[in-house]
């Protein structure tokens, strides 16, 4: 159980925020020595030295977090296993609080004058393992929990939805620290003795092992995973009881592949593997007469036999067979014409009024956008009026993309200025941007694929919720009417792009053409006042981009400014007010969309040759 509550933390960096952690065992440490000090050093009660484990730990976590999370992949694992290798060092070498090698004794606490015994001490840590799991299981439901998948999802996109990447790896690893604290904490008064040998490399590996193992994303997997390194040891201790589980095990296999074969979820090919290595597994166990000099070698056998076959886990290899049953008879129900009738609710804009109908929104003069010797933008100025659709156009390659990256700051222009509603955003992260007005789709889809339909236009309602940490753990009530109002309104975006009844529907699963739909719902879920789309029609067919056609207009008339990119001329002519023209990074041409497409700089960078009109 201890195990456990420190894999919900864990859980959520691997998991959810797709980090790797090989740090957590030195957090564990840090929790342990913190309740031992303040034990033995100041006599603290248990009441105290917990709370205080927690903080530390979490404190020591945003240490770690913020200068190892500006690196990811292979470069974050060493970090924090320099962390957790750091740690025990010190632990060893700082005999004046830690005693060193000698380690710490302690004893089991002692609460209300009672002084625990091992059995009131394990109802304990149920309480705690139940707390922590309500506490955890609210916090990843919540907008922080969405804004951590977002980030393993598409870090870009999150930035764009105003959830800054940085901030929140570093929230995700500060709570999951805090949860190793609490963990470490119960861990020293378990043992009754802690040493630094305990917080090895070696009980990081299990850590991660016992998430891969039981299954990342859900708490059932990190108990079950917790259970399974626990138990794995006893296992490989006693050969009768590992003949009698290998037998299990193989029996197991082989009906699920004798069921998934019938019912052609898989082929018989693909489970000869698995079925022959636990049957040869089971009947090796009955000739060997010790586990001593085999037991290193089976349990390597067993973590790439997880590894390469149970990479989702458990709980994850359960929930797909099950998702083979249903998906037998179920199909994506499509909801084309209820957008029609359903308004903007979410937004709050009102239809332009005169006075602001040539006003500025946007202002680029001079952008250069520089890669080395290339010159992706050059000297292109673009001015936004209030109200009106800008169409952005020209051959591929021409900046078009470079251009939307600069003004949502995903680039910094080498040169030039970028004023939004007479305010100046060069310099402002992308996530500051889009909380200032600013959102955008992509011109290659970057959605949130292991999240749903529903959840996705959530993410793009982070703004929206004032809620803070401990609102989000107790359920509030205030963070209840925010979750119920974000729902509403995301419901209400879904029905204007036509994605209704998709809600529950993962985003990966969704056709080409409604992945474009979604990214439009889930940016006008911003609340913006100047929306960039970036080849919204690609992929969609002639009746979806009539639909489209609907949405763009009903997007204006709710006040909202529009940038569109887009290779299809008839969409761009029949919507657009003014039309500008990039080729080889710099502007050819701009002005009405009649007088843009029979320009001859138009028709020759489309063509290369003249035309009277671009195709």
């Amino acid at each position: 159980m201890i195990y456990s509550i420190l894999l919900f933390g864990l859980d959520i960096v691997v998991g959810y925020t797709g980090q790797v952690s090989l740090g957590h065992a030195g957090l564990f440490g840090i929790g342990a020595y913190t309740t031992g000090v303040l034990l033995t050093k100041l006599g603290l009660s248990f009441w105290l030295a917990v709370p205080f484990s927690i903080f530390i730990t979490a404190f020591f976590g945003a240490i770690l977090a913020m200068p190892a999370l500006k690196v990811s992949g292979p470069y974050l694992a060493m970090v924090t296993l320099a962390f957790g290798t750091i740690i025990q060092i010190l632990i060893n070498e700082m005999t004046f609080v830690t005693e060193g090698p000698m380690g710490i004794k302690l004893n089991k606490p002692e609460i209300f004058n009672i002084k625990l015994n091992e059995e009131q001490f394990y109802w304990l840590v149920c309480l705690f393992l139940a707390l922590s799991l309500i506490v955890v299981h609210r916090i990843l439901k919540s907008q922080l929990g969405r804004a951590f998948e977002a980030l393993r999802g598409s870090p870009v996109a999150s930035d764009c939805m105003g959830v800054s990447v940085y901030r929140y790896k570093v929230y995700a690893f500060v709570i999951s620290a805090g949860l190793a604290g609490l963990a470490g904490s119960l861990y020293a008064y378990s043992e009754q003795y802690i040493s630094p040998n305990t917080y090895n490399f070696e009980l990081t590996v299990l850590f991660l092992l016992a998430i891969i193992m039981g299954g990342r994303k859900t708490r059932s997997g990190a108990i079950i995973g917790a259970t399974i390194i626990v138990l794995l040891p006893k296992l490989l201790d006693d050969i009768e009881l590992f003949q009698w589980i290998s037998t299990l095990l193989a029996i197991c296999i082989c009906l699920s592949a004798a069921i998934a074969v019938v019912k052609k979820w898989t082929s018989l090919q693909s489970t000869l593997t698995p079925v022959i290595g636990t049957v040869c597994l089971s009947l090796f166990s009955f000739q060997l007469e010790s586990m001593t000099d085999w037991r290193l070698s089976i349990f390597g056998l067993m973590i790439l036999f997880v590894v390469y076959y149970l990479q989702d886990g458990i709980v994850g290899f359960v929930l797909k067979l099950s998702s083979y049953t249903k998906r037998s008879d179920e199909s994506i129900s499509e909801q084309h014409h209820s957008s029609q009738s359903t308004n903007l609710q979410t937004l709050g804009h009102a239809q332009p009024s005169d006075s602001s109908a040539g006003k500025l929104i946007l202002d680029a003069s001079s952008i250069l956008m520089q890669f080395g010797g290339l010159k992706a933008i050059n000297q292109v100025d673009l001015k936004v009026q209030q109200g009106h659709i800008h169409g952005l156009i020209g051959p591929n390659g021409s900046g078009k993309s470079t251009m939307m990256n600069v003004l949502t700051g995903i680039y910094t222009p080498t040169q030039g200025q970028i004023k939004f509603k007479d305010a100046s955003i060069i310099g402002q992260t992308s996530s500051s941007i889009a909380l200032s007005g600013i959102a955008r789709t992509f011109q290659n889809v970057q959605l949130f694929g292991d999240m749903t339909v529903l959840q996705n236009v959530l993410v793009g309602l982070h703004h929206s919720f004032k809620s803070n940490f401990l609102d989000v753990c107790l359920n509030s009530k205030r963070y209840q009417l925010e979750d119920h109002n974000a729902n509403e309104q995301a419901k209400s975006l879904l029905n204007f792009v036509g994605l209704g009844g998709l809600g529950n529907e993962l985003a990966r699963n969704l056709p080409y053409g409604k992945q474009r739909l979604l990214e439009i719902a889930r940016a006008l879920a911003l609340d913006p006042e100047l929306l960039l789309l970036d080849e919204p029609a690609a992929g969609l067919t002639a009746p979806d981009i009539v639909e489209l056609t609907q949405i763009i207009k009903k997007i204006r008339d709710h006040g909202i400014t529009l940038i569109l990119i887009e290779h299809h001329m008839d969409l761009v002519m029949s919507i657009c007010d003014t039309v500008s023209v990039l080729d080889f990074g710099q502007k050819i041409a701009e002005g009405k969309p009649l007088q843009v497409q029979s320009d001859p700089k138009v028709v020759e960078a489309y063509l290369g040759g003249s035309s009277p009109a671009v195709a």
